[in-house]
């Protein structure tokens, strides 16, 4: 998908709403432990009653991984029926990959190629080597971190080198690697207050906002600090939409949840 299909898919659903798709079996409905794959039969009815509210989901594969080859085959299951059912969503393999040379490709096949996913996130820890490779594919979008949500984020991120914070420098860098355009960011919700000094480096990228709701981050602080013309944000919720309910009508009322946050974004957008 490119950044002009998703843009317009922004306009068209006056929505800028991705749906982190993190299933914890111990969190979702029990009678859905039944099922052959409870994992994708959770999924499908999330999807189902939310594609309309949202522009992307976002599964976290950590969420996968822990249940071995079942938890994988599930995420297989889940991308596949998003791109047949809804190909209009962009997808997101949150991965948080890092590595070099061909690693990187490999993890970049992996999630472009076998799983068809629209992005992934990577970590620029290693630098330019680590990141080009993700890069390489066209019609693709690698998702760097640049300034996370967690509370660690002050670890490292925001220190100074030469009067400089760290996600500063990595963020001007990014912008001379090969394939720059191809680029989005993580910018947590959390870290609102920092939207403007991001802006003036990268004005025109997309941003994926985690930390809206569960983590206490604020929408409009983010949209008054982090829209750009063409939007540029990409606000995701996980907890807060899909586990709104743990009873029969947990589909339901992940929609309730995930459209009172897509009436405020259609509010922002006028």
């Amino acid at each position: 998908m490119t950044t002009n299909q998703l843009v317009e898919q922004i306009k068209q659903k006056k929505s800028f709403l991705c749906i982190g798709l993190d299933v914890d079996l111990n969190k979702i409905p029990q009678y859905l432990l039944k099922e052959a794959d409870p994992i994708f039969a959770f999924n499908k009815a999330i999807i189902d009653a939310t594609h309309h509210l949202c522009v992307a989901y976002k599964p976290n594969t950590a969420f996968y991984e822990a249940y071995g080859i079942k938890g994988w085959q599930a995420l297989e299951k889940t991308i596949n029926y998003i791109n047949e059912k809804y190909p209009e969503i962009f997808t997101i393999a949150d991965a948080k990959r890092g590595d070099i040379g061909n690693t990187s490709t490999m993890y970049a096949k992996a999630f472009f190629e076998d799983l068809a996913f629209d992005s992934v996130t990577v970590a620029p820890y290693m630098g330019k080597d680590s990141v080009e490779p993700f890069l390489a594919f066209s019609d693709k979008h690698t998702i760097m971190l640049a300034l996370t949500s967690n509370a660690g984020a002050f670890d490292f991120q925001t220190k100074e080198i030469d009067g400089k914070e760290v996600y500063k420098h990595v963020l001007e860098t990014s912008k001379s690697w090969k394939n720059a355009q191809n680029l989005m960011y993580v910018v947590g919700a959390t870290k609102a207050e920092y939207l403007a000094d991001i802006r003036n480096i990268i004005p025109d990228s997309f941003l994926l906002v985690p930390g809206v709701g569960a983590q206490g981050g604020n929408l409009q602080d983010v949209c008054k600090y982090g829209m750009n013309d063409n939007v540029g944000l990409l606000i995701n919720s996980s907890r807060g939409i899909i586990y709104a309910s743990n009873q029969d009508d947990f589909a339901q009322m992940a929609a309730r949840k995930a459209e009172a946050l897509q009436k405020e974004m259609a509010l922002i957008l006028g």
